[in-house]
């Protein structure tokens, strides 16, 4: 079944936020940055004995609906994915938005905010979709770099990231204070 992607407006976050972001984590990466100046941090997944899952939305003002109490989002671009009219996905571009300090003060760099797959809908060429889409979209509005940011705990993500071109480049340890046993990991990827 094809999967169609359209633009929305701000106004669609109630729809945005019916998908669940919720993932079931069987592995962790350990992560080790190697001594070599410029080396590449390297991920080694590690089973857990007790799956535990995950809903990012669930932290307080995470979720999409909280996004406008806390940021300007009328210029983010807001994706949608459906498939047979029905919504199975959706993605969030942040580009110039200078009250987001993961943008670096950079007009060429775009953050891929948010990116969801309804559960039933995953591993159906969703997420790379709405990927492509999200890429496009930063592109031709003049970015040259798209980053993103994940945690330790979401190994499926850093494999998507990786497949599709992305560089690991940062590992912050402390990143979550709240959420000790988790790493922020940010990538970039060049969109040319």
């Amino acid at each position: 079944m094809p999967i169609a992607i359209s633009t929305e407006s701000p106004a669609a976050l109630p729809n945005y936020a019916t998908i669940s972001i919720a993932y079931e984590v069987v592995e962790v990466l350990d992560v080790e940055t190697p001594a070599a100046r410029g080396a590449a941090p390297v991920l080694t997944a590690r089973r857990l004995a007790s799956p535990v899952v995950k809903d990012y939305d669930a932290e307080p003002g995470n979720s999409p609906l909280d996004w406008p109490k806390r940021f300007d989002v009328s210029t983010w671009g807001f994706l949608a994915a459906q498939e047979s009219g029905r919504r199975v996905g959706g993605a969030v571009v942040v580009l110039r938005s200078p009250e987001i300090a993961m943008l670096e003060n950079r007009d060429d760099l775009a953050l891929l905010w948010d990116i969801r797959v309804a559960p039933a809908a995953r591993g159906r060429g969703v997420g790379p979709a709405l990927l492509g889409a999200a890429e496009r979209w930063a592109r031709q509005r003049g970015a040259r770099m798209l980053k993103v940011e994940t945690q330790n705990t979401n190994a499926p993500a850093c494999l998507f990231y990786a497949k599709r071109g992305f560089e690991l480049r940062t590992v912050n340890r402390d990143a979550y204070p709240s959420l000790p046993d988790e790493i922020q990991l940010i990538w970039y990827k060049d969109l040319g």
